[in-house]
């Protein structure tokens, strides 16, 4: 049956995985809608016993991840690249550094730029700290950037490295089951792997939303402070529904004509508006301060990494720092999967050292512009940002706010709501383009129509979280990324054994590379639809297998799969060998 409800809408992807996500999501906004108290005690619970009892959980695994990574860059592994021994990158480091940006926390840098320093500033997290004083200003520096910095890169750059090396050094396909091929074997085409699938299609949807719904709350604030529009529910789904439009067309071009002139020109529009506010800031505090915030944010680096505020048990962790692991994690596969397609043909030496390197230097640079300049205003100039935005609790307008000490306020407002936007809409697209590529399973165009259905399904679950739940909306979205982020949490440990794995079979239990080649493995349903075609390359094959000889010398044996029957059969019928099987 799904199989011709497939074929009736004209789509190219897997039923089971398509249909079994669009169900979940379906049964969210019926369930939300229809049983809106019942639903906010489930999340709200559910996210309370997250906190309360795996808290250090979360704490300790990006730690964990963070540790891997630096491994893996350091060790013989580094050299390995993602792709064929003698592919180069395909972008630009400048194009590199912007897509990977933008959709990565793009939105978020601009919603907590002013809100975070000002909440730390007037409420120290760690106990002892006066509030508003030099101490807690310098404090709520190193907090920002521990929540911005090395640990959310993290989270992104793990599963973006699994994805590039089994995508490409294994070819197997863009899903997240691929990542642990070596546990499952062909049984990534299974039921287990098409759970892994939906879970991660689904958890994704909802982290993007959350996003999606911060931005809205931001764009919504800023409109209201320029035009008057008022901050309602109705307002907020016009710009959800406005946004989403634009993406539609954004996803509809394309990686290269969409996604990547959109990156590129919203990176550069945020950087004209940092220059203009250190130009026209205290400049020279500026500096200063963004230098010594980073010197801040290293010293504190090794203790935060653990810290759990256990004598204390102030709660301040459970709704900042679990929050942000729980929520980056969920959408971190879409992040994931989107910066190995950019990053086909680095090492992983240069790409770990990269992802993690570059969006943290940027993120010193940014807060520490923007940190100065919240003290610079609450200490020497006229304060009132933590009136407005801890006293009165206008999160969203924080940035806002904190325009309005500038010159040219007005503008720079502007400015600012369409640098929102334009992170917003690049957000959607590559989220909208990447669970797509989820859920098919391949890397050729999909049809439109099937891609701009991921678009519509963020918008509305977005405005569902926002506007249909009985809690404020960001209690709502944080809610649901605290609880959704768990299980993501627990695959990320199964990557690290799978990708550990995975390099030593291909390059050697000693020594280092050449590697294992591995023929490109096609999902069973893209299988038929290519052999009916007469389009199925002799090499494709369903069962993750490699190329027989292709091994280094010390390499440890890998059974090679028995392809399906139908394989076999397209390939007696063409003429090619009647097995995938090499003779021994």
């Amino acid at each position: 049956m799904l199989n011709s409800l497939h074929d009736a809408l004209r789509l190219r992807t897997s039923p089971a995985i398509f249909f079994g996500s669009a169900l979940i999501i379906l049964a969210f906004v019926v369930l939300t809608l229809v049983f809106t108290d019942a639903m906010d005690a489930v999340f709200a619970q559910g996210s309370g016993w997250v906190m309360d009892q795996l808290g250090w959980f979360y704490i300790l695994g990006v730690t964990v991840f963070l540790l891997f990574l630096i491994y893996l860059m350091i060790s013989r592994f580094g050299q390995v690249r993602l792709g064929a021994d003698d592919e180069r990158p395909q972008h630009t480091n400048l194009s590199w550094f912007s897509m990977l940006f933008a959709a990565g926390i793009g939105t978020i840098l601009m919603f907590w730029a002013v809100a975070e320093p000002v909440n730390h500033f007037a409420n120290p997290p760690r106990q002892g700290v006066e509030p508003e004083s030099m101490e807690a200003a310098t404090e709520a520096m190193g907090f920002t950037l521990y929540h911005f910095g090395l640990h959310t890169w993290t989270i992104f750059t793990l599963p973006a490295l699994a994805f590039g090396y089994f995508m490409y050094k294994r070819n197997l396909p863009p899903r997240v089951s691929s990542m642990f091929q070596p546990l499952l074997g062909e049984r990534i085409h299974g039921p287990v792997g098409r759970g892994i699938d939906i879970l991660a299609i689904v958890g994704t949807l909802f982290g993007v939303a959350v996003s999606i719904g911060l931005g809205t709350m931001q764009i919504n604030s800023g409109l209201a402070r320029l035009f008057g529009i008022s901050e309602s529910a109705l307002s907020q789904i016009l710009i959800i529904a406005a946004v989403s439009l634009v993406a539609s067309v954004s996803v509809a071009l394309g990686l290269d004509r969409g996604i990547k002139r959109l990156s590129n020109t919203n990176i550069l529009i945020a950087i004209a508006l940092l220059v203009f506010i250190l130009v026209s800031g205290p400049t020279v505090m500026m500096l200063r301060g963004m230098v010594e915030s980073a010197g801040t944010y290293l010293s504190m680096l090794p203790a935060l990494a653990f810290w759990n505020d256990t004598l204390a048990d102030t709660g301040w962790q459970s709704g900042w720092t679990v929050f942000y692991w729980a929520w980056t994690i969920t959408w971190s596969p879409f992040v994931g999967i989107f910066i190995a397609r950019i990053s086909r043909g680095r090492t992983i030496r240069q790409f770990v050292s990269g992802v993690l390197a570059f969006p943290t230097l940027f993120s010193v640079i940014w807060f520490g512009i923007f940190g100065m300049g919240v003290f610079d205003i609450e200490r020497n100039g006229g304060g009132g940002l933590v009136e407005a935005v801890v006293d009165e609790g206008d999160i969203p307008g924080a940035m806002f706010v904190f325009l309005e000490n500038f010159p040219f306020s007005t503008v720079t407002s502007a400015v600012g709501v369409l640098i929102v936007v334009l992170f917003f809409i690049t957000s959607i697209d590559s989220a909208a383009l990447v669970m797509d590529t989820m859920g098919s399973g391949h890397e050729e165009e999909a049809p439109v129509h099937q891609r701009v259905f991921w678009v519509v399904a963020i918008g509305v679950v977005a405005a569902i979280l926002l506007t249909a739940t009985g809690t404020t909306g960001l209690a709502a979205l944080q809610n649901v990324a605290i609880l959704i982020g768990l299980p993501f949490f627990v695959l990320g440990y199964l990557m690290i054994y799978s990708l550990l794995r995975a390099l030593r079979e291909d390059a050697g239990e000693v020594g280092v590379l050449p590697t294992r080649q591995w023929r490109r493995v096609l999902p069973p349903e893209e299988f038929h639809r290519r052999s009916s075609d007469g389009a199925v390359d002799e090499e494709v094959v369903v069962a993750p297998d490699y190329v027989h000889g292709s091994e280094p010398e010390n390499a440890p044996n890998i059974e090679h799969p028995e392809q399906p029957d139908y394989v076999r059969e397209y390939r007696t019928a063409t003429g090619s060998l009647r097995t995938v099987r090499e003779v021994e």
